[in-house]
């Protein structure tokens, strides 16, 4: 019980500190990563091929027909490996589920990598 305890405790601190610690960005400055970015290597992908990478180490997912890239954030992930869950498909509903806090949304954008083709 009490190994439950200290797991739920480090567990909330981490998620604190996410949430509290700076990424080292403003949010101006990863707009200008992203665009810099996006005009380098956005291009479009079939669900067949985003299905491709749906490991811990090439992990992509999709979010709203937006395809990412999310394989160096795997182990940075506070919910551990419940983001693999949908590696390799779409992760929307997940995405926007009540345990991601708002930072979050804005965080995502750097790891776009293109969109899904119907």
């Amino acid at each position: 019980m009490s190994s439950l305890v200290l797991a739920t405790l480090f567990l909330c601190f981490v998620l604190g500190l996410l949430i509290i610690l700076p990424r080292g960005r403003r949010s101006g400055d990863s707009k200008a990563a992203k665009s810099n970015s996006t005009n380098q290597s956005y291009k479009e992908y079939t669900k067949d091929e985003v299905a491709l990478h749906n490991k811990r180490t090439d992990c992509w997912i999709i979010i709203k027909e937006k395809v990412y890239d999310v394989t160096s954030y795997v182990e940075e992930h506070p919910g551990g490996d419940a983001i693999l869950t949908h590696a390799g498909d779409d992760s929307t509903e997940g995405f926007f589920g009540p345990q991601h806090a708002t930072r979050v949304f804005e965080m995502i954008d750097d790891f776009c990598i293109g969109e899904l083709v119907k």
